[in-house]
């Protein structure tokens, strides 16, 4: 059992004020692993109070971004001796794969690294010459920033708004979600050992209730959150109310469009990636694979073979490809969500339902359907687990008015052996994020979706500037040296 009785408030590990706790649970398992202190309104005003302070007397936006950005890389240097242990308790809360996730740490860990460089690099303030005289255009750190993350990549996440909030000036309160509350106190150590000043960085665990506290608590400046579409709609309407900065990385419906001059092998290897990685606990995951009809049978033979090769089992053995969905809540509206398919007359090529010897722990078996359209509700919600939907078409101006009807808008894929083809559909289709014959999840470029999936960019270096404000300073000409 893995306990923890305290949350960092103001540069202190802190008792909370009431005995709630989340018990964590493993999904492999159903066994409970651990738990953590569940923060209420007091907790989280307590850490808002702290940061606003923090931020008010200057002492972390004050320093030059060098000697940020050098505290920062110190708490990531203390963090990688520890990675082998990291990758296992993200293991053991959310069920990826050990094998993944040990490499997938130090992968965070270089993206935290890039960040620092993007705002090492940085110019804060230009002077522009202006009809109305010299101007300087200032780039200046946005206030406190609550931040809420979700449980399908905790560490990674955690590092992806942690650092570019931090190394631009602000001072952060984070909340991981309540099913993986564990790994980031590895994270809240390093960054109090590293030497970040108290109230710069605040480290809470709860459930909704300390979200919802978090996100209308009027010392709040930014609200940097990624999960369900639902919670940012709710989240929208409350920063609405009192103009507060905001930041959305919500749902998808990605769709995969194979083209049909499209290469089989690396077709089925990006949607053995893009459909089924995580046990398909990706927003950005291609949960529609359009085809064309000369291709169908080919692509869905091919596609249920990709699926069945997937070994599912104890995220624990070297053997294991795919885990567990998150929990069983997460395991009962993936299954809920099949069962929805089935009634309106799609049928399940493949999987379907629980994996064999495996009911124990929230599993579920890689699905593929066929016989669908995109009006059936398979083919329209986000279900959050391994469960791909096989469309057919018969032109490419049909794949992209498919593709395109949806509220969402996350990322999308062409697989074809035509550049220009690739690059057409590329720039018809309507998302935030596109990739080519591949699942890409490029950090050094921004990604983000439109309509209901989100607002904002997360990763490139737009990921730094979003934590800014622009301060505009007409000046005298006599001033222009000051802030050249």
């Amino acid at each position: 059992m893995i306990v923890r009785d305290q949350f960092l408030i103001d540069g202190e590990w802190r008792k909370p004020s009431s005995s709630a706790r989340i018990p964590v649970v493993s999904p492999a398992t159903d066994e409970v692993i651990g738990d953590a202190p569940d923060a209420n309104a007091e907790d989280v005003d307590a850490a808002a109070r702290a940061a606003r302070r923090s931020f008010a007397e200057g002492a972390w936006r004050g320093k030059p971004v060098e000697e940020r950005a050098a505290i920062l890389e110190a708490a990531m240097t203390l963090l990688e001796p520890k990675l082998e242990q990291i990758g296992d308790l993200v293991t053991s809360e959310m069920g990826l794969p050990t094998s993944i996730a040990r490499m997938q740490i130090p992968g965070a860990l270089a993206t935290g690294r890039y960040f620092l460089e993007v705002a090492k690099t940085d110019s804060f303030s230009e002077v522009r010459r202006t009809a109305y005289g010299p101007t300087a255009v200032l780039k200046e750190p946005v206030g406190v920033v609550a931040s809420i993350a979700p449980w399908n990549g905790p560490f990674n996440m955690a590092i992806s708004k942690i650092l570019p909030a931090l190394v631009a000036g602000c001072s952060v309160i984070y909340k991981p979600a309540p099913e993986t509350p564990l790994d980031g106190f590895s994270i809240a150590e390093a960054l109090v050992a590293a030497g970040v000043p108290a109230g710069v960085f605040n480290y809470l665990t709860g459930d909704r209730a300390a979200g919802r506290a978090l996100v209308a608590h009027p010392e709040v400046d930014k609200v940097s959150f990624t999960g369900s579409t639902a919670a940012g709609r709710e989240i929208g309407r409350e920063c609405g109310g009192s103009f507060k900065r905001l930041q959305l990385e919500l749902g998808g419906k990605s769709a995969a469009i194979v083209l049909d001059d499209a290469d089989i092998e690396t077709t089925m290897a990006g949607l053995a990636v893009g459909s089924f990685f995580n046990t398909g606990q990706v927003c950005a995951a291609y949960s529609r694979v359009l085809v064309p009809r000369s291709r169908f049978d080919e692509v869905v033979g091919a596609l249920v073979a990709t699926a069945e090769s997937f070994v599912v089992g104890d995220p624990f053995d070297p053997s294991t490809t795919m885990g567990p969905l998150v929990s069983r809540r997460q395991q009962e509206r993936v299954l809920s969500y099949i069962e929805i398919g089935k009634s309106e007359g799609a049928t399940v090529a493949t999987g379907g339902g629980v994996p064999t010897g495996l009911d124990k722990g929230s599993y579920a078996q890689p699905t593929v359907f066929t016989n669908a359209d995109n009006g059936m509700r398979i083919a329209r919600e986000e279900i959050f687990g391994p469960v791909a939907v096989v469309l057919s078409y018969d032109t490419v101006d049909e794949a992209v008015a498919i593709a395109n009807d949806s509220d969402y808008g996350l990322h999308g894929a062409v697989f074809t052996g035509d550049p220009r083809r690739a690059a057409d559909v590329a720039r018809r289709v309507r998302t935030g994020t596109f990739s080519v014959n591949s699942f890409t999840y490029n950090t050094e470029a921004p990604f983000g979706g439109v309509k209901c999936s989100g607002i904002g960019r997360d990763t490139g270096p737009e990921a730094v500037q979003a934590y800014y404000e622009l301060k505009t300073v007409n000046l005298t000409e006599n001033m222009e040296p000051l802030f050249s």
